[in-house]
Protein backbone atom coordinates (compact mmCIF):
# COMPACT_ATOMS: atom_id res chain seq x y z
CA UNK A 1 0.00 0.00 0.00
CA UNK A 2 1.57 3.23 -1.16
CA UNK A 3 0.00 5.35 1.60
CA UNK A 4 1.58 3.18 4.29
CA UNK A 5 4.93 2.90 2.51
CA UNK A 6 5.07 6.69 2.12
CA UNK A 7 4.74 7.15 5.90
CA UNK A 8 7.74 4.94 6.71
CA UNK A 9 10.98 6.86 7.17
CA UNK A 10 14.20 5.48 5.71
CA UNK A 11 17.28 6.16 7.83
CA UNK A 12 20.48 5.63 5.85
CA UNK A 13 23.50 3.95 7.45
CA UNK A 14 21.66 2.79 10.60
CA UNK A 15 22.58 0.82 12.64
CA UNK A 16 25.70 0.57 10.49
CA UNK A 17 27.01 1.90 7.20
CA UNK A 18 25.25 0.53 4.15
CA UNK A 19 21.99 -0.36 5.92
CA UNK A 20 18.79 1.42 4.89
CA UNK A 21 16.75 1.22 8.13
CA UNK A 22 12.96 1.23 7.62
CA UNK A 23 11.63 3.16 10.60
CA UNK A 24 7.95 2.43 11.25
CA UNK A 25 7.75 4.87 14.18
CA UNK A 26 6.77 7.62 11.73
CA UNK A 27 3.89 5.46 10.52
CA UNK A 28 2.77 4.58 14.06
CA UNK A 29 2.95 8.17 15.31
CA UNK A 30 0.65 9.37 12.52
CA UNK A 31 -2.99 8.82 13.65
CA UNK A 32 -4.17 8.12 10.11
CA UNK A 33 -1.21 5.84 9.44
CA UNK A 34 -1.74 3.84 12.61
CA UNK A 35 -5.47 3.54 11.95
CA UNK A 36 -4.92 2.49 8.32
CA UNK A 37 -2.35 -0.13 9.36
CA UNK A 38 -4.50 -1.72 12.06
CA UNK A 39 -7.72 -1.48 10.04
CA UNK A 40 -6.08 -3.09 7.00
CA UNK A 41 -4.84 -6.03 9.05
CA UNK A 42 -8.23 -6.42 10.76
CA UNK A 43 -10.15 -6.29 7.49
CA UNK A 44 -7.96 -9.07 6.12
CA UNK A 45 -8.36 -11.33 9.16
CA UNK A 46 -11.89 -10.58 10.42
CA UNK A 47 -13.47 -13.64 8.78
CA UNK A 48 -10.52 -16.04 8.94
CA UNK A 49 -11.37 -17.66 12.29
CA UNK A 50 -8.33 -16.28 14.08
CA UNK A 51 -8.45 -17.32 17.75
CA UNK A 52 -5.29 -15.58 19.00
CA UNK A 53 -2.78 -13.02 17.80
CA UNK A 54 0.86 -13.71 18.62
CA UNK A 55 3.24 -10.75 18.48
CA UNK A 56 7.02 -10.91 18.30
CA UNK A 57 9.01 -8.69 20.66
CA UNK A 58 8.93 -5.74 20.52
CA UNK A 59 7.17 -3.96 17.68
CA UNK A 60 4.95 -6.99 17.10
CA UNK A 61 3.47 -6.19 20.53
CA UNK A 62 2.29 -2.78 19.31
CA UNK A 63 0.60 -4.18 16.23
CA UNK A 64 -0.54 -7.47 17.68
CA UNK A 65 -2.34 -6.15 20.73
CA UNK A 66 -4.29 -3.60 18.67
CA UNK A 67 -5.25 -6.20 16.05
CA UNK A 68 -6.22 -8.73 18.74
CA UNK A 69 -8.41 -6.13 20.45
CA UNK A 70 -10.25 -5.27 17.23
CA UNK A 71 -10.67 -8.94 16.30
CA UNK A 72 -11.97 -9.74 19.78
CA UNK A 73 -9.31 -12.35 20.54
CA UNK A 74 -6.44 -12.67 23.00
CA UNK A 75 -2.88 -11.51 22.51
CA UNK A 76 0.15 -13.71 23.23
CA UNK A 77 3.71 -12.34 23.36
CA UNK A 78 6.80 -14.12 22.06
CA UNK A 79 9.72 -12.67 24.00
CA UNK A 80 13.48 -12.83 24.17
CA UNK A 81 14.94 -15.34 26.62
CA UNK A 82 14.40 -14.63 30.31
CA UNK A 83 11.61 -12.04 29.97
CA UNK A 84 8.57 -14.21 30.73
CA UNK A 85 7.71 -15.46 34.22
CA UNK A 86 6.43 -18.96 34.81
CA UNK A 87 6.81 -22.05 32.66
CA UNK A 88 8.00 -21.35 29.14
CA UNK A 89 8.91 -23.16 25.97
CA UNK A 90 11.93 -21.83 24.13
CA UNK A 91 13.34 -22.04 20.65
CA UNK A 92 16.98 -21.30 19.89
CA UNK A 93 17.88 -20.17 16.39
CA UNK A 94 20.97 -19.12 14.47
CA UNK A 95 21.97 -15.55 13.78
CA UNK A 96 24.68 -14.38 11.43
CA UNK A 97 27.16 -14.43 14.34
CA UNK A 98 25.83 -16.66 17.11
CA UNK A 99 22.41 -17.67 18.36
CA UNK A 100 19.35 -16.16 19.99
CA UNK A 101 16.37 -17.59 21.84
CA UNK A 102 12.68 -16.74 21.92
CA UNK A 103 10.15 -17.94 24.48
CA UNK A 104 6.41 -18.30 24.94
CA UNK A 105 4.40 -19.35 27.98
CA UNK A 106 3.85 -23.11 27.90
CA UNK A 107 0.11 -22.66 28.45
CA UNK A 108 -0.38 -19.67 26.12
CA UNK A 109 -2.32 -21.57 23.45
CA UNK A 110 -4.66 -24.52 23.43
CA UNK A 111 -4.01 -27.35 20.99
CA UNK A 112 -5.27 -26.34 17.53
CA UNK A 113 -5.61 -22.61 18.30
CA UNK A 114 -5.70 -20.74 14.98
CA UNK A 115 -3.03 -18.02 15.23
CA UNK A 116 -2.13 -14.85 13.38
CA UNK A 117 1.59 -14.23 13.93
CA UNK A 118 2.54 -10.59 13.51
CA UNK A 119 5.67 -8.44 13.45
CA UNK A 120 6.72 -5.13 11.96
CA UNK A 121 9.25 -6.18 9.35
CA UNK A 122 10.36 -9.29 7.46
CA UNK A 123 14.09 -9.32 6.72
CA UNK A 124 15.92 -12.67 6.84
CA UNK A 125 13.01 -14.37 8.61
CA UNK A 126 15.08 -16.03 11.35
CA UNK A 127 13.23 -14.63 14.36
CA UNK A 128 9.85 -15.07 12.69
CA UNK A 129 10.57 -18.67 11.74
CA UNK A 130 11.64 -19.38 15.32
CA UNK A 131 8.46 -17.76 16.66
CA UNK A 132 6.27 -19.76 14.25
CA UNK A 133 7.92 -23.01 15.30
CA UNK A 134 7.49 -22.02 18.94
CA UNK A 135 3.76 -21.36 18.40
CA UNK A 136 3.47 -24.85 16.92
CA UNK A 137 5.46 -26.35 19.78
CA UNK A 138 2.80 -25.17 22.26
CA UNK A 139 -0.09 -26.37 20.08
CA UNK A 140 -0.96 -23.38 17.92
CA UNK A 141 -1.62 -23.47 14.18
CA UNK A 142 -0.15 -20.54 12.24
CA UNK A 143 -2.87 -19.32 9.86
CA UNK A 144 -0.67 -16.58 8.41
CA UNK A 145 2.27 -14.36 9.26
CA UNK A 146 1.71 -10.62 8.78
CA UNK A 147 4.12 -7.71 8.53
CA UNK A 148 4.01 -4.04 7.73
CA UNK A 149 7.21 -4.23 5.67
CA UNK A 150 8.76 -6.99 3.56
CA UNK A 151 12.39 -6.64 2.48
CA UNK A 152 12.40 -9.27 -0.32
CA UNK A 153 16.09 -8.84 -1.14
CA UNK A 154 16.92 -10.43 2.24
CA UNK A 155 15.00 -13.62 1.31
CA UNK A 156 12.95 -13.96 4.51
CA UNK A 157 9.75 -14.44 2.52
CA UNK A 158 11.35 -17.27 0.53
CA UNK A 159 12.58 -18.89 3.74
CA UNK A 160 9.12 -18.82 5.35
CA UNK A 161 7.27 -19.91 2.21
CA UNK A 162 9.67 -22.84 1.84
CA UNK A 163 8.56 -23.98 5.32
CA UNK A 164 4.90 -23.80 4.27
CA UNK A 165 3.87 -20.54 5.97
CA UNK A 166 1.56 -18.02 4.32
CA UNK A 167 2.89 -14.47 4.32
CA UNK A 168 1.20 -11.07 4.05
CA UNK A 169 2.90 -7.66 4.05
CA UNK A 170 1.38 -4.22 3.64
CA UNK A 171 4.34 -2.96 1.58
CA UNK A 172 7.75 -3.90 0.18
CA UNK A 173 11.06 -2.08 -0.08
CA UNK A 174 13.09 -3.67 -2.85
CA UNK A 175 16.63 -3.04 -3.98
CA UNK A 176 17.29 0.15 -2.07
Amino acid sequence: MKAIKDMIRTVPDFPKKGIQFRDITTLLSDPDGLRLTIDTFCERYKDRGIEAVVGIEARGFILGSAVAYKLGVGFVPVRKKGKLPGNVERFEYDLEYGTDTVEIHSDALHKGTKVLLIDDLLATGGTCLAAAQLVEKVGGVVEEIAFIVDLPDLKGRDRLLKRGYRIFALCKFEGD
